[in-house]
């Protein structure tokens, strides 16, 4: 089923563009409500916002339950995000073929953090991995020996780029957005960017198989969405 856009005046089609748009390219309200009307759709940018804080993190987790299950080797690690002035700090984590598996914004870089982030990886993927790979920051040790004390654990300071390389997404958009203001939406909307940008951002293929990719990748958006059937009923 779509997401319910009833009391929406757009379509569904327009209301999912703008939200791809928002999520996808480093883009503040303003540019994505400028595009929209180069298309001959006037919407105000505090309706754009609205569409992304409200369809954002649902298409998110439509996304999620299509991901294919999680590889059995998985990457954390985490950066520093000040917010409101205010350092905080985002956890990440991403399997072997990159995908993004689940972030988490604390206030914290302690063991209880990373014991909260390890219990909600496990949580939302519903699978164990083989083995973790982290840096050498022992908050990692100490939650891995009490939440998963089974599952091997690589640390070093040049395992994990791949994590760290996951991070450069973010750290433009949060650029562009010029800083995140309160924790509480910045968890949100990363939580919703980390979903959808990554879709529409394959590895590398030779052009005819990018190409395919991404023809499948925007058929499932659309289903999604609703906007393909929104389409070919007229």
């Amino acid at each position: 089923m779509p997401p319910p856009y009833k009391g929406f005046r757009f379509p569904p089609e327009v209301i999912a563009h703008a939200v791809w748009l928002y999520h996808r390219f480093p883009l503040p309200f303003r540019d994505v409500e400028e595009l929209l009307f180069e298309r001959g759709i006037t919407v105000s940018y505090e309706a754009v916002r609205l569409w992304c804080e409200r369809f954002g993190p649902e298409c998110a987790a439509r996304l999620r339950r299509r991901q294919p299950r999680p590889g059995d080797k998985w990457h954390l690690g985490e950066v520093f995000l000040k917010i409101n002035g205010k350092m905080r700090y985002l956890w990440r984590a991403i399997d072997q073929d990159g995908n993004v598996l689940d972030i988490l914004v604390t206030g914290k870089r302690d063991t209880a953090a990373a014991r909260r982030f390890f219990r909600k990886l496990l949580k939302g993927t519903g699978t164990v991995p083989r083995v973790i790979v982290t840096d050498r920051l022992r908050s990692y040790g100490v939650a891995h020996h009490q939440v998963m004390p089974l599952v091997e654990h690589r640390s070093s300071k040049y395992l994990n780029n791949r994590a760290e390389n996951s991070h450069l997404p973010t750290r433009q958009r949060k650029y562009a957005m010029q800083g995140f203001r309160r924790a509480g939406p910045a968890q949100r909307f990363l939580t919703a960017f980390s979903r959808i940008c990554p879709h529409f951002r394959p590895r590398l293929y030779t052009a005819p198989d990018y190409r395919t990719k991404m023809t499948n990748r925007f058929t499932v958006w659309h289903q999604i969405t609703g906007a393909a059937r929104m389409a070919m009923t007229g």
